[in-house]
C-alpha cells in the first residue's frame, strides 16, 4: 500500500491527513507528483518509451516521475524517481514549474536535472520503460502528442532557453 501526504491547492501539506494510492481523493485535496526532465551537458534531452502494457504504452516521455511518498519533499521525490526509472543520480536539479490538475487531484512539481552521465548507461525500469534515446531540444519541442505524452514539459523546455 502506497501512502501519500495530502495537500491543498497551494501545495500546503494538510496536517494529520494522508491519502492511499487507488482510493478516491476528495475534492479540494491533492497529492504531489514530481517529474524530472534530464538534460545532458551536451544539450540533448533524455526521452523514454513507455512499456507497452502501461497506459499510453509505446509513447515517449520526456520525464521520469511519479507520486511523492508520505514524508518526501518534491526534490526528494524527483531524485528517487529519476534513480528508479533511469539509474541516474541527480546532483544538480532545479524546480522549473508547478501545475495543478484539479481533474486528477494532482499537483505536478516539475524539475530539470543537468547531468554529464554516461549516455549509454541509462537503466530501464522493468514494467515502466522499454527504450530510451537522447534527442535535441528542437526534436523534443517538435514531438507531437501522439508520440509524446508529457507535453506540458515542452512548455518548460521553451521557457528554459
Amino acid at each position: 500500500m502506497e501512502i501519500w501526504d495530502a495537500y491543498d491547492v497551494n501545495l500546503n501539506k494538510l496536517e494529520n491527513k494522508t491519502l492511499v494510492r487507488g482510493e478516491i481523493i476528495p475534492d479540494g485535496i491533492f497529492h504531489l507528483v514530481c517529474d524530472i526532465l534530464v538534460r545532458h551537458t551536451d544539450g540533448t534531452y533524455l526521452v523514454m518509451q513507455r512499456d507497452l502494457r502501461k497506459s499510453f504504452g509505446g509513447t515517449w516521455e520526456a520525464t521520469a516521475g511519479g507520486s511523492a511518498l508520505c514524508g518526501e519533499t518534491p526534490a526528494e521525490c524527483a531524485k528517487r524517481e529519476l534513480k528508479e526509472e533511469t539509474g541516474i543520480t541527480a546532483t544538480d536539479i532545479t524546480q522549473v514549474g508547478c501545475v495543478v490538475d484539479k481533474g486528477t487531484h494532482s499537483i505536478y512539481v516539475e524539475f530539470l536535472c543537468i547531468t554529464n552521465c554516461d549516455k549509454n548507461a541509462v537503466e530501464l525500469q522493468e514494467g515502466e520503460t522499454i527504450a530510451y534515446k537522447w534527442v535535441s531540444r528542437n526534436e523534443l519541442l517538435n514531438m507531437n502528442k501522439d508520440k509524446l505524452i508529457t507535453e506540458r514539459m515542452q512548455q518548460f523546455i521553451s521557457e528554459l532557453h
